[in-house]
């Protein structure tokens, strides 16, 4: 008799996401203080186990719980706020004056309780974001029970948590001292908004922290033309080139969206050794571009999903940015092999624990890894037959269909209800925000 389990799961076809890539049919995972014990077949003479809680996955598919790579959770706020915009004009004449106007400490607490709350009920156990008045993302994801990368947003512009940006080195340092430690799921980071939007000394100072405390570096790298444009004429170097000569690209940085970069570029990220997270469906709706992500693979990069913030893709499900990621490289490239459902299904969990430095506890289900894991029912019309579990996840699939979530060894959401905060509380805190933005359009203020 083997000591009593927290969780265990049994039945279903696990996928586990391992480097030999193992497929497990009518799997047992056994769960004890958060870590997965075993994974194995049922049956085959294994001693009798007992569990606090047994989860009948019969009828389902078992999956690392997803990591999204790059998020704004509290622009929930602003979903759908300015649509079919191009960038720059979407950026500048509306996002930057909303945020000016309308982000406080509560609106990002309550925006990114709400984006917590959608992530869960589609998969996500992991996410790593990058926004003002971060302590309030961080205290939303440690309450929420989710696993977290929570990075202070940095710019060289007077932004509502910082009126000074000459004080970015204080904000920077009292929000690592204050999180750093504090939760075993919810990790702090700095978040430099851009090249052309940060000095290259703020880059640098803010890597030196970075550094010093061995935290992950988050930079929008490569955006658009514009953005190469604007940086070439500045310094006469590329964006990726510029940052490499001011010594901020290693295995601690990662670089966002790189939509536009060379091959010369792409070999520096290579070098480096920095992540890469890549967003497809914020790049197609705003019109950025298609990033070089068959030829980054090429090269060994790091490459996981990220679902952006609402007001550029509107919606956090990973499942569908899989999907979205498989399509538009076999369109872009006219070649329907050059990104596999199960490549998707890689970056959206191993991969993307590779970019965030994570890949010794989560994105893979193996013994001694931390137990973030989804089940999805596969009881559906849409999912109806099924021939390939991998296929159906990334083509077939949406969050809708996630049953369980699993953070750490800890139910967090059960038969699509989260079961650690009640989310309507933030529902109605977003749409108060949402009625304020109204009444002022209505008003001519903004």
């Amino acid at each position: 008799m083997t000591a009593e389990l927290d969780i265990l799961i049994s039945g279903g076809t696990l996928l586990t996401m391992s480097d030999a890539m193992e497929k497990v049919r009518n799997a047992e995972i056994g769960i004890k203080d958060g870590n997965i014990l075993f994974v194995r077949p049922m049956g085959g003479g294994h001693p009798v186990t007992t569990a606090k809680e047994i989860i009948n996955a019969s009828e389902c598919l078992i999956l690392p719980g997803l990591i999204n790579t790059h998020t704004h959770l509290p622009m929930v706020c602003f979903r759908g706020l300015a649509d079919d915009l191009p960038l720059n004009e979407w950026l500048t004449n509306h996002i930057f004056p909303a945020e000016a106007r309308y982000v406080n400490r509560d609106m990002v607490y309550y925006g990114s309780l709400l984006g917590i709350a959608e992530m869960l009920l589609s998969g996500t156990t992991s996410f790593c974001d990058g926004y003002f008045f971060a302590s309030s993302t961080a205290r939303a994801a440690m309450e929420a029970g989710i696993r977290g990368i929570v990075g202070q947003g940095i710019i060289d512009y007077p932004t509502a948590d910082n009126p000074d940006p000459s004080k970015h080195l204080t904000i920077a340092t009292g929000f690592v001292n204050k999180w750093k430690g504090v939760s075993p799921l919810v990790t702090p980071a700095l978040f430099c908004h851009s090249p052309y939007t940060c000095s290259p000394e703020t880059l640098k100072n803010i890597k030196c922290i970075t550094s010093e405390h061995d935290l992950l570096y988050l930079i929008h790298v490569s955006e658009t033309l514009d953005e190469v444009k604007v940086i070439k004429d500045r310094y006469g170097l590329s964006p990726v080139a510029h940052l490499e000569k001011l010594g901020v690209l290693d295995n601690r940085t990662v670089a966002i969206h790189c939509v536009w970069v060379d091959d010369e570029e792409i070999d520096i990220l290579a070098r480096r050794g920095a992540g890469i997270s890549h967003a497809p469906e914020s790049n197609m709706k705003l019109a950025t571009g298609v990033a070089p992500v068959p030829k980054m693979r090429k090269r060994g990069i790091a490459i996981g999903l990220g679902t952006d913030g609402c007001a550029s893709n509107n919606d956090l499900d990973l499942i569908l940015e899989m999907g979205t990621a498989a399509r538009i490289h076999k369109v872009d490239t006219m070649d329907p092999t050059v990104i596999s459902a199960e490549t998707a299904l890689k970056m959206a969990t191993k991969e993307g624990a590779r970019v965030l430095g994570l890949d010794d506890r989560i994105g893979s289900i193996e013994p001694g890894k931390c137990a973030d894991i989804i089940i999805l029912d596969m009881k559906k019309p849409h999912l109806t037959p099924v021939y390939n579990e991998y296929s159906h996840v990334v083509y077939a699939a949406s969050g809708a269909d996630v049953k369980t979530t699993i953070v750490n060894g800890r139910v967090i959401m059960r038969n699509r209800k989260i079961l650690s905060f009640d989310m309507r509380t933030a529902m109605e805190k977003v749409r108060a925000v949402a009625q304020r933005i109204i009444e002022d359009r209505s008003r001519g203020i903004y």
